[in-house]
């Protein structure tokens, strides 16, 4: 199976960035953990994305605050699928990031999830994967359905409680 590289602008992300990693590692996904910034580190950066396909990798997951430029700069030095995680932080609540993320320019285009949706950009990246990996498939379609046995068992207590 194809790896996913998790990156990070700074290590102040991670506290978002460990739910991605939680859903990675329940999904048994090979997964890299990087911190590499666009503005401080863009060599490193772009040298990332350059070599990702090469070194394994099938999706990139970039998370950033603030500017969040660091989803559109793997997405400009790849064609592999970035998903960008917009992290709250500073004076707009991640509205800045948010905005950074999903505004790039045609033909370079960056999946992105909520503001510090860590857990979907790892389940996105997870369907992505499955295209070509059924077993993965397989888990995917078991978490969704223990989700919803889940409500409905919400459900038939909550109607049991206010039963006339």
């Amino acid at each position: 199976m194809k790896k996913v590289a998790v990156i990070m602008g700074s290590d102040s992300d991670l506290p978002v960035v460990e739910k991605a990693i939680g859903v990675l590692r329940e999904l048994e996904i090979p997964f890299e953990v990087r911190v590499c910034s666009a503005h401080r580190t863009p060599a490193e950066a772009r040298d990332l994305a350059l070599h990702a396909e090469e070194n394994g990798f099938g999706v990139m997951i970039a998370a950033a605050g603030m500017a969040a430029h660091l989803a559109g700069a793997i997405a400009a030095n790849c064609v592999l699928p970035v998903i960008g995680i917009p992290v709250k932080s500073g004076g707009l609540g991640g509205m800045d990031a948010l905005l950074s993320t999903v505004q790039m320019p045609s033909g370079i285009p960056v999946a992105a999830v909520a503001i510090d949706g860590a857990k979907n950009a790892a389940y996105l990246a997870a369907e992505i994967l499955a295209v070509s990996e059924p077993a993965l498939a397989d888990k995917l379609r078991a978490l969704r359905c223990a989700a919803a046995e889940e409500v409905l068992e919400k459900d038939r207590k909550l109607s049991a409680k206010f039963r006339p």
